[in-house]
């Protein structure tokens, strides 16, 4: 269509002409004494044009004579640009293929012929973004150095590049300066030092560090510097992230919740951190049994415990399948630690409850000893004598089948039964 309108344009300019031209008589005098020229008016205005044309072209090819030397100036600092980019390329493929030494030079000479191209380029430069292309090659430097285990070159580079970013343009400074923070809190985690790489994410923006990368950097460093509150504080934010697979999740927070409990040192601190956890925590056997074990440890009420134990007991009289032998041996083992002489509703109440779970699950050892135990506590010595003796022989917790031999021993020295005392004792020292 334009093409067309261009057509229409030019054979109507060409009539217009030709209709001028044509029946145009006027002419043009020049008087130049003692002479006089006639001349045509269409031949005065084709003149014209021509001079006009001619003085067109001419003045255009006497500028373009004249930016000869710029246009080789900027064909020079453009061959100079594409060799930088180029040796930020090389520097990139070589880290990529495990030439660190290759990839170091090669970003060292990316900064040098950034230099020069900015010596070349006047006192304005001559990219506009020199200090972000200053800042990648000096963060590729110190990753190559870092890959060399060479620290010094490592954080002077690491320096370097937070000085030119700070240079850089807005939309990009911000942007490069996380980058190089990030990359020196994982070179710091790299050298087992959790306190400079704690120190690096603590200079991050409070956007960037609830970044995934940035909390999982946390969370490794928070654990190598033994900070188990703020491992696990971070752990929950990737889990609700979902940085991890429910199962990775579930394991790594179960970890740090053992991890953190293990560190309480006050019964106290010890129920705050239980408080704090969430009811899906809170009702997981590993922790629920771990909590109560330390807590009993602590010399902390003994109810507290249970009460936490309760939820982890339900489920297993419900369903004994919910918990696996390991689990029940740990439940069983708290549980007897937990057991006392006085006579309480609630000592009473939990007799029942073993009581209970026994007469169902009457070939069950572990359940044996424990109910045997509470027997022993109660001071039922018959039942206690009965029920042990049937425990004992199935055990195969090396733990609660000392203990069991114990409680027989004490039970035979009680009878006066010294040979039968003795033999239980030995088998105690032997399980």
């Amino acid at each position: 269509m334009r093409i067309a309108l261009w057509l229409i344009s030019l054979f109507s300019i060409a009539v217009a002409g030709a209709l001028l031209a044509g029946s145009n008589a006027g002419t043009v005098t020049v008087f130049w004494p003692p002479y006089r020229v006639d001349l045509s008016l269409n031949l005065v205005l084709l003149a014209l044009v021509l001079v006009f044309v001619v003085t067109h072209f001419a003045q255009r090819a006497l500028s373009a004579m004249l930016a000869l030397p710029q246009q080789a100036k900027r064909w020079r600092l453009l061959q100079k640009e594409r060799a930088a980019y180029g040796a930020l390329l090389d520097a990139s493929a070589n880290f990529i293929a495990g030439r660190f030494l290759r990839a170091r030079k090669a970003a060292e000479l990316v900064i040098e012929r950034e230099k020069a191209l900015a010596q070349a380029g006047g006192n304005g430069g001559a990219l506009g973004h020199a200090p972000s292309l200053k800042a990648l090659a000096h963060v590729m430097v110190a990753e190559a150095a870092h890959a060399l285990q060479d620290k010094a070159t490592r954080q002077t580079h690491l320096e370097s590049a937070l000085q030119e970013a700070d240079l850089g343009p807005a939309n990009v400074r911000q942007t490069i300066k996380e980058g190089s923070l990030l990359r020196a809190a994982r070179w710091s985690l790299d050298d087992r030092d959790a306190q400079a790489s704690l120190q690096w994410l603590d200079q991050l923006p409070l956007g960037v560090a609830r970044r995934t990368v940035a909390m999982r950097l946390r969370l490794k460093a928070s654990r190598l510097a033994d900070q188990p509150a703020q491992a696990l504080d971070t752990a929950l934010l990737l889990a609700k992230h979902r940085a991890f697979s429910p199962a990775a999740a579930d394991s790594i927070v179960r970890g740090l919740v053992v991890d953190l409990l293990a560190h309480t040192h006050e019964t106290d601190q010890l129920q705050r951190v239980w408080q704090s956890l969430g009811s899906a925590q809170r009702l997981t056997p590993e922790l629920a049994v771990h909590a109560a074990q330390r807590w009993l440890t602590l010399k902390g009420d003994v109810p507290v415990a249970r009460s936490w134990l309760l939820p982890i007991w339900d489920r297993f009289l419900k369903s004994p399948s919910s918990l696996s032998s390991a689990q029940k041996i740990q439940l069983v083992r708290v549980l007897a630690q937990s057991l006392g002489q006085a006579d309480a509703p609630a000592e009473r109440e939990w007799l029942a409850r073993i009581e209970t779970a026994q007469l169902a699950q009457p070939q069950d050892a572990a359940l044996l000893y424990l109910a045997g135990m509470a027997c022993l506590k109660r001071q039922l010595w018959g039942k206690a004598q009965a029920l042990l003796s049937q425990a004992v022989k199935h055990l195969s917790d090396a733990d609660l089948r000392r203990q069991a031999w114990g409680a027989l021993a004490q039970l035979a020295e009680q009878r006066e039964d010294a040979v039968t005392a003795a033999a239980a004792w030995k088998r105690a020292a032997t399980a």
